[in-house]
């Protein structure tokens, strides 16, 4: 990769933004995952750009992802906050390379936000986990077996050796697990296992998992968290889990059903969310 004509590329993807957003600079970032748009439609005064009409930004091509950048507001106790949201997101699996995954983390932190919020559907490993379950992700394990900083290292991005140590930020799961009791929804906490996709993990991979520590597995997030603590934006992630992992009981996998699940239980980590950002 060439670091410089990367971050250029960044720096024209924000300056498009800029030029055809009213409010181009955002204070809160947001990425949603599969079939969980709601979130950016309930935004007021919204203005939504698609992918491919950004310069050079990576487009997904995976059903339940919207690909739009979606820029409006929420009502907050202090007045109304900006909010640029990426309605889904690419995938290492659909053949884009790590620093293409995390383009649009690095546009946003161009567009000046001051934090990131990430969602994902994601497979239950941990027994305990029902789809429809909202879970509060405090670390990952990157079992991708690829980095988005590998290679020369731009110090406009980041020092080359960022610490992991707090990947997901405490303040702000306080501050998420405070909402969640106060609307009445039940969170849990897990660590999310972040692997390369597509096909999904067999009964033998999922209890190497379980026996590694991870409550949740899912192809995206892991990327997007490193980027976002390369910058030194802090982070928070909500998974919903949509699946009992293979080798649980709870069926056959299918991409369909981790949609419906998130049609079906979306709203609730809409509000939850919608909630965090206000306060």
């Amino acid at each position: 990769m060439d670091t410089k004509a990367y971050v250029g590329s960044v720096r024209r993807a924000a300056e498009y933004l800029r030029q055809r957003l009213p409010r181009a600079k955002a204070a809160i970032g947001v990425i949603l995952g599969s079939g969980l748009g709601r979130f950016a439609e309930g935004l007021g005064g919204a203005v939504a750009i698609p992918y491919a009409e950004i310069p050079e930004f990576p487009v997904s091509g995976v059903p339940g992802h919207a690909g739009r950048m979606v820029i409006g507001e929420i009502p907050s106790p202090s007045g109304k906050v900006a909010v640029a949201v990426l309605q889904g997101r690419v995938h290492g699996y659909e053949g884009w390379a790590p620093d293409e995954v995390v383009f649009g983390v690095r546009v946003l932190a161009r567009m000046g936000v001051g934090s990131l919020w990430v969602t994902n559907a994601a497979g239950g490993v941990n027994p305990d986990l029902r789809p429809g379950d909202l879970v509060r992700v405090t670390d990952h394990l990157n079992l991708t077996g690829l980095n988005p900083l590998t290679g020369p290292n731009d110090e406009a991005l980041g020092p080359r050796f960022p610490d992991m140590s707090q990947a997901y930020d405490p303040r702000l799961g306080t501050l998420l697990d405070e909402e969640a009791a106060r609307l009445g929804l039940r969170l849990g906490t897990g660590v999310y296992a972040g692997v390369a996709g597509p096909s999904y993990e067999t009964p033998a991979e999922v209890r190497m998992l379980r026996g590694l520590g991870a409550d949740l597995v899912g192809m995206s997030t892991v990327h997007e968290v490193i980027a976002a603590r390369h910058l030194g934006l802090p982070v928070a992630a909500v998974s919903l889990v949509a699946n009992r992992a293979a080798g649980l009981p709870g069926g056959r996998l299918s991409h369909a059903e981790v949609e419906r699940v998130a049609a079906e239980q979306g709203q609730r980590l809409a509000g939850l969310l919608a909630a965090a950002v206000a306060a």
